[in-house]
């Protein structure tokens, strides 16, 4: 009766272990499936638009004036550019701050002081970002304007500061696991030698969990790109080519919250701004998917 008890139970763990195992493999595939429905949802309602707008005039000019009667215009390029200027000074600021924190958190703070320091830095991505753009143009905007002597602050500055403390957590929480999984023998091989701490993590440590601090780079990018209300808030929303960091700009997420609440349904400006999305979504799929390898390789090198 035993014999028999045990080899029940055993059936009935594997057929439990077989069911899980196609939980999280429908979990999966359905990650996926949206992923792809996202994407053609995009594709299909992008693509009319090339049916009265040249790819070429998309993808290279820099008016954006849908709306005209006489003349409109539908090139995103002054949009793309100030996504990337707003992202790139973004990373800046946060890149710098991001890995010193995460040096710090991982190599120097106290066990106590790591255990506060930590969740405090992660809770700055749960604030909404709405909160932060608010910021932005009472705080951050005039203060901007004061300092360089200019008639606002709502520019490429305002918003690569407010991109760069998004982008924080995600730099800081990442790049510390990657300098905490660094093998104790490189340091302990590095300090015998006879250098210091400080030497040892600026020329051991640190180059050592570079794939991981890659990777958390790469994720803070993509978190930087995609967002929205802080530089729908921060920016100006001008669609004019952006010809300094002082200039007011307007980026693709910021193009697509503004006018697609008020733009007529199957008008040729309707499906510009789902082709922008489709832009916006390769570019992001990009990042993402470089930072992505970068990380598995981090972590197979580990």
């Amino acid at each position: 009766m035993e014999n028999t008890d045990i080899v029940k139970e055993n059936k009935w763990l594997k057929y439990k272990e077989k069911g899980i195992e196609g939980f999280f493999f429908l979990n999966g595939i359905l990650a996926v499936f949206i992923l792809l429905g996202i994407f053609f949802l995009l594709i299909r309602e992008g693509y009319p638009t090339f049916k009265e707008v040249s790819i070429v005039e998309f993808l290279t000019s820099t008016r954006w004036n849908p709306t005209s009667y006489s003349q409109s215009g539908y090139g995103i390029v002054s949009m793309v550019v100030s996504t990337l200027a707003v992202t790139i000074g973004s990373l800046l600021f946060s890149v710098p701050v991001g890995i010193a924190a995460a040096a710090y958190l991982a190599e120097i703070a106290g066990r106590k002081e790591r255990e506060i320091l930590k969740p405090v830095i992660e809770i700055l991505a749960s604030i909404p970002s709405v909160v932060i753009g608010f910021l932005g143009i009472v705080l951050v905007g005039p203060a901007i304007a004061r300092f360089f002597n200019i008639s606002n602050g709502l520019n490429v500055i305002n918003g690569s500061i407010l991109l760069g403390i998004m982008a924080i957590p995600t730099i800081v929480s990442i790049s510390e696991d990657a300098i905490s999984s660094v093998p104790d023998k490189y340091k302990q091989a590095s300090l015998a030698l006879g250098t210091n701490r400080w030497h040892t993590l600026i020329k051991v440590t640190i180059p050592a969990a570079l794939s991981g601090i890659t990777a958390a780079v790469m994720l803070g990018m993509g978190r930087a790109i995609g967002e929205t209300m802080a530089v729908l808030m921060a920016t100006g929303n001008a669609t004019a080519f952006p010809k300094g960091i002082f200039t007011s700009i307007r980026t693709l997420t910021a193009t697509i919250a503004i006018e697609l609440g008020e733009v007529p349904y199957n008008t040729t400006h309707y499906h510009s701004l789902f082709a922008i999305g489709a832009v916006l979504f390769m570019m992001t799929f990009l990042v993402n998917l470089v930072s992505d390898i970068v990380l598995h390789k981090y972590g197979e090198g580990e």
